[in-house]
């Protein structure tokens, strides 16, 4: 349900009523916005003036294209084809990946860990023969 756009915008100013917006409220607020701008006042923009219009009469401060993509969640705003779960890309093996998958890192580190047990299987083996003598 859309709001009443008459009870939205500027009602008071200092404490008077503002009544009607009129072009000069526009170009006067137009003017002060350019100078917080850091520009002259007579050096306003198209933007300054429409930014002092949409102040003034209570406007949205987005264009409503961008007003409905930013109430969307991040979610949606970022999926290019709505609806579509996709397909998960096949990972390319690597020049240094074996047919299993694993790298020469993770197969170094394997082969280290079969050569240490069998080095503790063969020192308590060692161990046990002179304990027997």
């Amino acid at each position: 349900m859309k709001k009443n756009p008459l009870k939205d915008g500027v009602i008071s100013e200092n404490s008077a009523g503002v009544g009607t917006v009129t072009r000069q409220m526009v170009q006067a607020r137009a003017a002060e916005l350019a100078i917080i701008d850091g520009h002259l006042s007579h050096d306003a923009t198209a933007s300054h003036f429409a930014q002092a219009k949409r102040e003034l009469t209570g406007a949205p401060d987005m264009d409503p294209k961008d007003e409905i993509l930013e109430s969307a969640t991040e979610s949606e705003r970022w999926d290019p084809l709505p609806g579509s779960t996709g397909t998960k890309a096949r990972v390319a093996p690597s020049e240094d990946e074996d047919e299993d998958g694993r790298s020469d890192n993770e197969r170094l580190v394997e082969g280290g860990i079969a050569e240490a047990e069998i080095e503790q299987s063969l020192q308590a083996t060692r161990a046990a023969a002179k304990k027997d003598l």
